[in-house]
């Protein structure tokens, strides 16, 4: 122990090396300090007083950890020590792997294995050489850290190894089921193990697809055999630059390809053995499947559908307005096996338990019933975590459950941040493509934020003196009610707030009514919704859940009226592009504040401030277009979004608009002013008459009319609020007579070139968009026309990464026209 404790102006006092308590001036008992250091201490009314997690210390009340004051750079270097001595270079170790996975991904082209090991080891030999140079140890340490995050998402890479489906094609496809997901009017999703192909049989087949089907045929299990004639699709890129790329979620979820059946499916005879892993997947998928229909039954309506979702995790049921309604009061969560539904789980088993127990106190007096019912609840979120279909979000969530429950069980606190931090290392370490995803960042930035929240608290609330008072059984009963709504209300407000920024930049939107609909509706499913399906599924075996899937019904119609109630008042939740630089600085702001137990914690206002102050560094887009080379959409006055096509995927709409805060989508007009259907079959040649009309008509600014793509003769035109021409044409020679008038010009033909050499219009053909994935065009400021080209953003580079390899053999990337069939397809359905 320390020689000596330094007070301020009352010189040195000796302390007894082994005292577990230190008579100080004053007459205050205080603990002794850090083992081997002095600490200046202030006046006794300056001094923070909390109880480190841990160690000797952490059990002795009142001890001295942080001098307030101003800060300077001895009470910031004691702040850092004491930091330290509570082991939070610990809780760092799975924010370094997780930059490291991030800084692997994000890559311009995919490294190799061999380099990145090697340099982790050495750099790892050299933390730990330098141990004695406190400084330099932690530094080597965090970059080894990165090195090892980066080597684990390169080995997560090559071992999965995914075959994608290169571009689209009609074949006959044969293989074994694993998965049927049910949707609305009788459609099936089917993810199937293909076995083989035909009409074409093909060279470089996926090992998995995902195919929707009208129907299901009689019999149809997860195992089953089954044949169809299918249309096959490639995975799809990002649907403008940067937003999130589903080529790389189809990858990692080992899926080539997707599509629908154009012809069947039906079941074929198996005389196979079915392999013991699939088998094992085919048996819960099958039971999954019969405890959702039970309850759809049982319940009937939306009800029974949302109920199935929350029990077995089967969403494909749940009509999309129902969803949307959902997703605008930030309700969603709730339908979306995670965190919320395993906690809720664990819960109920633990609680019911304990009460049990209690009411055998002999027993309850001998033995551990608390680490009985955490090894209960254990095993039951187990369970759950495989009827529900074990999906990553739910995996993660059972993680850091699983570790919480083990930490009970051999007498250690259950809500920590360093269980967290354990947490996070094995879901970095065995799924390291998760940390780029929304479902990763949001779950544990919201879990960071309570936890260190819970923990603040605490500190506070052992702080105070409370008097003893002998409280009426009314009065308790209103404290306790007083305490959960404030509880409640706290946790959905840490929670929004964590979570608000990261869902802004992934989804462009907000639920601005999110905490009074979670305030609303958390009651009821933490009463009436949960608790009940927990005792439905114990005791469905038996036969005796009725009654309780009807009370959980009833609740769950209470949680559908009020999310709609709170849609229809919802304001616009579109929030556009988000910065990712705020989105870097908010998240080190949320590290600090939620990791810090001393004043550095007010380290992360300026992060967050700066955080803030750069949301809208980003730049809107002037002009979208897919990838197919099929929509341009171009931002308007009055906040619209112009289209070319009058039935356009809502799919893509929806994530432009709300990427450009538009509120409403403008078709395309013909040349006399009338809406414009989608040509099947457009000429071969835009004349110079179609063009002036076009052009014409878009420049009359009539009274009350809208602006938008004017189109006749195959071309379509509109002009942007700068002034600036763009023009959307289906082959080189109908694009010909807007080279004179463009700045940009978008060919929907992959065998075009550029039929506008030597002048300043740009133009995208459907080759580029094959090769590169969507564009963001960004246009030249006004009166900078002349001057400056058009940027264009692409969603992909080359050299490709892993997932997105499979686009050098599309038809459109090699220049080639469309694939077309000699001989008559077979009928479709």
């Amino acid at each position: 122990m320390g020689d000596h404790v330094r007070e301020g102006r009352a010189g040195e006092i000796p302390v007894a090396e082994t005292a577990e308590r230190v008579l100080l001036a004053g007459g205050e008992l205080l603990p002794p300090l850090v083992w081997g250091r002095q600490l200046d201490l202030q006046p006794a009314s300056a001094i923070e007083r909390t109880a480190p997690p841990g160690g000797l210390l952490s059990r002795l009340p009142g001890a001295i950890t942080v001098v307030h004051g101003p800060f300077t750079a001895r009470t910031l270097a004691a702040a850092v020590e004491t930091e330290l001595d509570r082991g939070v270079a610990y809780l760092l170790v799975p924010v370094f792997l997780a930059i490291g996975a991030l800084a692997y991904f994000s890559l311009a082209e995919e490294p190799a294995l061999l380099p990145i090991a090697a340099v982790a080891l050495v750099v790892a030999a050299l933390a730990f050489a330098t141990r004695p140079r406190r400084w330099l140890h932690y530094g080597l340490a965090a970059l080894a850290l990165c090195l090892l995050g980066m080597v684990a998402a390169k080995l997560e890479t090559a071992r999965l190894g995914t075959k994608m489906l290169g571009a689209e094609i009609s074949t006959q496809v044969q293989g074994r089921v694993v998965g049927i997901d049910r949707l609305d009017k009788g459609r099936v999703r089917l993810t199937i193990d293909v076995i083989a192909t035909a009409r074409p049989a093909l060279r470089y087949a996926p090992d998995r697809v995902r195919l929707t089907a009208r129907r299901a045929p009689a019999g149809l299990a997860a195992g089953s055999l089954v044949s169809g004639y299918a249309r096959l699709m490639p995975p799809s890129g990002p649907i403008r630059p940067g937003s999130y790329d589903f080529s790389f979620e189809s990858y990692f979820d080992g899926l080539g390809a997707s599509g629908f059946f154009m012809k069947g499916p039906e079941l074929v005879a198996d005389a196979q053995p079915v392999p013991f892993a699939l088998g094992i997947e085919a048996w819960l998928g099958n039971r999954r499947d019969r405890i959702a229909q039970r309850i759809r039954d049982r319940i009937g309506g939306v009800e029974g559908e949302i109920a199935a979702a929350l029990m077995v995790g089967v969403r494909g049921g749940i009509p999309e307005e129902v969803n949307e309604a959902l997703r605008r009061t930030g309700l969603y969560h709730i339908i979306s096996i995670s965190g919320l539904h395993m906690a809720m789980v664990a819960g109920t088993v633990m609680l019911g338990l304990r009460l049990g127990f209690a009411a055998f106190p002999a027993f309850a007096s001998r033995h551990p019933v608390k680490k009985y019912a955490a090894l209960a609840a254990l095993v039951s979120t187990g369970g759950y975590l495989s009827i529900s279909g074990a999906e990553v979000a739910a995996q993660r969530s059972f993680i850091m459950l699983a570790v919480m429950l083990t930490a009970v069980l051999f007498d250690r606190a259950a809500l920590t941040m360093r269980n967290l931090a354990i947490s996070a290392i094995i879901v970095i370490l065995l799924s390291p493509h998760e940390v780029v995803g929304p479902s990763f960042q949001m779950s544990f930035a919201a879990t960071a934020a309570l936890v260190g929240a819970y923990g603040w608290w605490s500190d506070r609330q052992a702080e105070r003196v409370q008097p003893a008072m002998q409280l009426s059984l009314a009065a308790k009963t209103w404290r306790r009610l007083w305490t959960l709504a404030v509880g409640l209300l706290a946790t959905s407000l840490i929670a929004g707030l964590a979570t608000s920024v990261f869902g802004a930049w992934h989804f462009q939107r907000i639920s601005p009514l999110s905490l009074f609909a979670n305030l609303a509706v958390m009651p009821i499913v933490s009463v009436l919704v949960m608790p009940f399906a927990v005792a439905a599924g114990v005791l469905m075996p038996l036969g005796l859940d009725g009654l309780f899937l009807d009370t959980m019904g009833r609740g769950l119609a209470m949680m559908i009226a009020m999310a709609r109630w709170f849609s229809e008042r919802s304001p616009v939740d579109a929030v556009g592009l988000i910065s990712v630089r705020s989105v870097i600085l908010v998240s080190v702001a949320l590290c600090i504040v939620s990791m810090a137990t001393t004043r550095l914690k007010l380290a992360a206002l300026p992060f967050a401030a700066s955080g803030l102050l750069l949301l809208g560094e980003a730049r809107t887009p002037d002009i979208l277009i897919s990838e197919d080379g099929r929509l341009v959409g171009v931002p308007t006055a009055g906040g619209r979004l112009a289209v070319n096509r009058a039935r356009p995927s809502e799919f893509v709409t929806d994530s432009w608009k709300r990427a450009v805060v538009a509120g409403e989508l403008v078709g395309p007009l013909g040349t006399g002013g009338e809406a414009a259907p989608d040509a099947k079959a457009p000429p071969d040649r835009a004349d110079a008459s179609a063009l002036e009309a076009a052009m014409s008509l878009q420049g009359v600014e009539k009274p009350g009319r809208r602006q938008a793509f004017v189109c006749g003769g195959g071309l379509c035109t509109i002009e942007h609020p700068s002034g600036a021409v763009i023009a959307y044409a289906g082959n080189a020679a109908m694009a010909k007579p807007a080279c004179a008038v463009a700045s940009l010009i978008v060919i929907d033909d992959a065998t075009a070139r550029d039929p506008c050499t030597g002048s300043a219009t740009t133009v995208v053909t459907k080759r580029d968009l094959a090769r590169f994935g969507s564009v963001a065009a960004f246009l030249p400021a006004q009166g900078e026309q002349a001057s400056r080209r058009i940027e264009i953003q692409k969603a992909i580079a080359e050299p490709y990464r892993p997932w997105h390899a499979q686009r050098a053999f599309s038809r459109e990337a090699r220049g080639l026209p469309p694939f077309r069939r000699d001989r008559a397809k077979p009928p479709a359905e």
